[in-house]
Order: structure tokens, then sequence, then C-alpha cells
């Protein structure tokens, strides 16, 4: 069976052990041979599959999660693991939503599933560990919000979701290891860097193929960048930046100066 239609099957599951568990099985046993590139799907009513909690509010209404309490340092994790859940599930949406790429596209997204899936699964085996779980906290919609507004236009979301918004994970990981050392939470720092080695690999995937799309359409990358944030409503980026980790994910000086 095509890859393509079984990540669709993943993305509708709406338990988040049994999603990431395909999501690693899918990538183990991939052949590349069988990917259809050309093959296109009808949309499900109801994407993503996700389960009743947690309970999903506006960003604002997220509070404030400080590291110092055993409460805090759960929500914070909490909100980590959910980033990493909506990374499976926007992994997989690129996988079966956009036909007519290359192949090596399809194996790029199905790879960086499984690492999200592994990233969710360290994070909430280490949220259960600590007397907490996913689902207990209320999260934010954010990535998934952007997946949807994206949906048909697949350089916006080249540019705009791993190359934005999961680029900010590039920034906030540092600073956020930091703290969980200073609260002596040794493993959680050392699956945030995990997840920081990994998503550097994943904002280059993101990069090379936005930089695909516009070579093939014969369009200019930074002035386009540009357009696509206005377009499509993409949240303003603020410093600190890391710079290291950018430029290792295929960031150009040019555009960390544009950011700055």
């Amino acid at each position: 069976m095509n890859p393509r239609r079984l990540a669709l099957a993943a993305l509708c599951l709406a338990d988040p052990a049994e999603k990431a568990a395909q999501a690693r099985a899918l990538f183990a046993g991939l052949d590349v041979a069988t990917i259809d590139p050309a093959e296109v799907f009808a949309a499900p009513a109801t994407l993503p599959g996700r389960p009743a909690l947690p309970r999903l509010v506006p960003p604002k209404d997220v509070p404030m999660r400080s590291p110092s309490t055993l409460e805090g340092r759960a929500a914070l994790l909490h909100a980590v693991t959910h980033i990493e859940f909506n990374a499976i599930n926007l992994a997989l949406d690129a996988v079966w939503r956009f036909s007519a790429m290359p192949v090596a596209f399809y194996s790029d997204w199905l790879r960086v599933a499984n690492e999200e899936a592994l990233h969710f699964t360290l994070l909430r085996e280490h949220l259960q560990s600590i007397g907490f779980d996913y689902g207990q906290f209320d999260a934010h919609d954010g990535l998934w919000a952007m997946t949807q507004r994206t949906a048909h236009d697949i350089t916006a979301r080249m540019a705009l979701v791993p190359r934005t918004l999961e680029a900010r994970g590039l920034d906030a990981a540092p600073p956020m290891q930091a703290k969980l050392k200073q609260v002596g939470d040794l493993r959680a720092a050392e699956i945030l860097g995990v997840i920081l080695r990994d998503e550097v690999g994943h904002v280059a995937i993101g990069n090379h193929w936005y930089r695909w799309l516009c070579r093939r359409d014969g369009l200019d990358p930074v002035a386009l960048y540009g357009e696509l944030a206005r377009r499509y409503q993409a949240p303003r980026l603020r410093p600190p930046f890391n710079h290291t980790a950018r430029l290792a994910a295929g960031f150009t000086e040019a555009e960390l100066a544009l950011l700055s």
C-alpha cells in the first residue's frame, strides 16, 4: 500500500500512543519504491485525530509555566509534549496532502514523523514518571491552525510551519534546558537535547523543500517569505534567536540579519 495512504490513516488516529507507534512503524518499514507521489486522496471530514484531552484554548489563556514547582514543571513539559504531538500530525499531513512531489519529499517527512513520535513518547514517559500525563493541562492549537491555513499551498506550508513555527523550538530549547537543570530535572534537559538535535534536521528539511519549490516556480525565497508571512498571518518572531542552530538548519546569514 502507498505509504502516503498509511500516513493519512495514522493522522486520523485519536489515541496519542497508537499514533506515535504507527508513525514509527511506518518509517521503520518504509520501502521508498512503494511511494506513489501521484495518488490524490480525499480529505476526511475531521483532521487530525486527537484525544478528548487536552482541552484546547486560545494561546493567551494558557497560563505561564514556571519550573520552580513540580506542577509548574509538569505544565511546562506538558506544553512541549503537546507541541511534539502536533508535530507528528503536521509531518503526516505533509505526506498525504501534497501530491506530485519527488519521492524524497515523502521519505523526508516520514522520517520527521518518526522522530517527532519518539520525542512525544520520551516526554510523555517522563511526565508519567513525575506523576502527570498528557492531557492534564490546557493547551493551544497554534501549530495545527497554521497547518490548516496552508492546506492548499505547499510553498506556504514549508515556509511557515517547519521554518517558522518549528524553528522557534531551536530558540526556546537552550533556555528551557538551563531552567530544568537549575531545578534538578536532568532527564528533562537530556530529552530537550535530543529534540534540539533532531529539530535542526527537521527545520533543514523545511528549508530545503521551501527553496526547492521556489526554484521550481522561479520565485525569490527571501522576498516571498515576507509575503507569505503576511498573507497567512504568521506570528512575528522575537529574539533571542539561536543563530548557531538556525545556521545549522540551513538559514542564511542574510535571513538571520532580517530576523534582527
